[in-house]
């Protein structure tokens, strides 16, 4: 499916969940910070894409996609110690979502807070790697 309708969706499904303006809507816009999301909001936004391109967004998924480590022989605890991303976790983030700003994955970042940092963009990646591993 094409980059461009995957985002055309995912932004009406942003608009209809958090009550924002289309013109709000850009894919570099954090969904916190610029548009207003609390946590229950994203489960929302997970359930509209899930229903509108029959995907299954798992839960945490994103984030644990954040910090994967395919293809290297590296175990959590070379990404994470006590909940917070190491050096070596806050370079996999940075390659794994370039989309969020790199300035704000700094050291102490905790791993819990990586859903703060989703934009539009974020969702608009992960819908389309799914739907590539379905063949859609």
């Amino acid at each position: 499916m094409d980059e461009k309708v995957i985002y055309e969706k995912v932004k009406e499904s942003v608009v209809e969940a958090l009550g924002v303006d289309d013109d709000e809507v850009t894919p570099d816009a954090v969904l916190f910070d610029d548009l207003g999301a609390e946590s229950l909001d994203l489960l929302d936004i997970v359930f509209r894409l899930e229903k509108e391109f029959g995907i299954k967004i798992p839960r945490g998924g994103i984030q644990a996609d954040a910090l994967a480590a395919e293809g290297e022989d590296l175990k959590d605890e070379d990404l994470v110690v006590d909940g917070v991303l190491t050096p070596l976790g806050i370079e996999k983030m940075k390659q794994s979502m370039p989309e969020i700003d790199p300035s704000r994955i700094t050291e102490g970042f905790r791993a819990d807070d990586i859903a703060t940092l989703f934009t539009v963009q974020t969702f608009v990646n992960i819908t389309k790697k799914l739907l590539e591993e379905q063949g859609k």
